[in-house]
């Protein structure tokens, strides 16, 4: 935006400073006049032979206080001038600090020195932004190396299958179809869920009042057979818990959790619990189940993108890598925290704690 050329803040500031000094002057130096001329007898400057009458007095005093108000005028504007510049120096700092931002070094923080005032909080909150951009923009440029990795690896795997099947022109074209049908399968479900990771951060989805419990339903009757031939065991418990947002969001959070339980178990004799609970101003979805031993360094990385454990899972439910990921993101858009925790026997527990839905209003 084009901007008409003004007056500097420091300028600004500096006539504030050397106006209000005059104003000043001018008030003293009329106090003075206003005493002289009715609290001092006639009499009195007669003895003492300042001025014999009023208009003598007003020749002897307007030059002393012309002299004065320009030692003001001289005083306010350069100790206005050096007061102004001190005073700005920290937006000075600040000024600095954001266009080297904006020219894109995140990496430089502000660490005003002194006492904790207006220009300090200013440079603290802006230390605070930057540093959160920094990790913000570094966790983006992760995820899309890593998406640029996983959407290749599909590809490359499609490329190398028609290349092997065009110099082999005997191979059997239906076990080249079921590979390339699994690979091309793959590559959808990654987009899909890149697509719904991209939904969640924007946060661009209808609100309505959703029933956790009731999803907590639907979820874990989807994924009964394949707990069942896994060989895990689903327990489920609540209470009615309403909270408001997406149910498409919220039923995709709640399979994923189960869905990460019930492929992260045991071999044999797995088990997960869901349950949900109503708390004052909250509402939980816990989701708990046995597995390996994970270490509370390993189980802080699981919510970043394609993390899969202590090794990716190669079978027909392995995912994308983005199952946990998707499930913070929806849990942040619908203003809740995910909190993963390793059980001590193994395996883990997740819980999301999302807003309580209002109380319906009586008529």
């Amino acid at each position: 935006m084009n901007r008409a050329p003004g007056m500097s803040v420091r300028f600004k500031l500096t006539l504030s400073y050397a106006g209000f000094l005059m104003l000043a002057g001018a008030l003293l130096l009329a106090v003075v006049w206003v005493f002289l001329l009715r609290y001092v007898p006639d009499g009195a400057i007669m003895a003492l032979r300042f001025v014999p009458n009023r208009s003598d007095l007003l020749r002897a005093f307007a030059p002393a206080a012309t002299a004065v108000m320009a030692f003001l005028l001289v005083i306010g504007l350069l100790g206005g001038w050096i007061l102004a510049g001190r005073m700005l120096a920290p937006l000075t700092r600040i000024t600095d600090a954001t266009r080297m931002a904006a020219e894109g070094s995140l990496s430089h923080r502000i660490r005003l020195p002194g006492p904790q005032d207006e220009f300090r909080e200013l440079a603290d909150v802006f230390d605070a932004m930057l540093a959160r951009l920094e990790a913000h923009v570094a966790e983006q440029q992760r995820f899309a190396a890593n998406a640029s990795h996983e959407l290749r690896t599909p590809l490359a795997i499609t490329q190398t299958l028609l290349d092997v099947a065009r110099n082999d022109p005997r191979r059997e074209a239906d076990q080249l179809i079921e590979r390339l049908h699994t690979v091309n399968t793959r590559a959808i479900d990654l987009a899909e869920a890149l697509l719904l990771l991209s939904r969640a951060d924007q946060r661009a989805f209808t609100r309505e009042s959703v029933d956790l419990s009731l999803i907590v339903e639907e979820a874990t009757e989807t994924l009964l057979p394949l707990a069942e031939k896994r060989g895990v065991t689903i327990q489920t418990s609540g209470e009615v818990s309403r909270t408001i947002g997406s149910h498409v969001l919220l039923l995709q959070m709640t399979t994923n959790l189960v869905h990460n339980a019930i492929v992260h178990n045991l071999s044999e004799h797995g088990a997960l619990w869901v349950g949900t609970a109503v708390h004052p101003g909250s509402v939980t979805l816990t989701v708990g189940n046995t597995g390996a031993e994970l270490s509370q360094q390993l189980v802080s990385t699981l919510t970043e993108p394609f993390q899969r454990g202590t090794r990716r899972i190669r079978s027909d439910h392995a995912g994308v890598g983005l199952g946990l990921a998707i499930v913070k993101s929806i849990a942040h858009a619908h203003e809740g925290t995910l909190t993963i925790t390793a059980r001590p026997g193994g395996g883990l527990s997740i819980t999301v704690r999302l807003p309580a839905a209002p109380p319906p209003t009586s008529r």
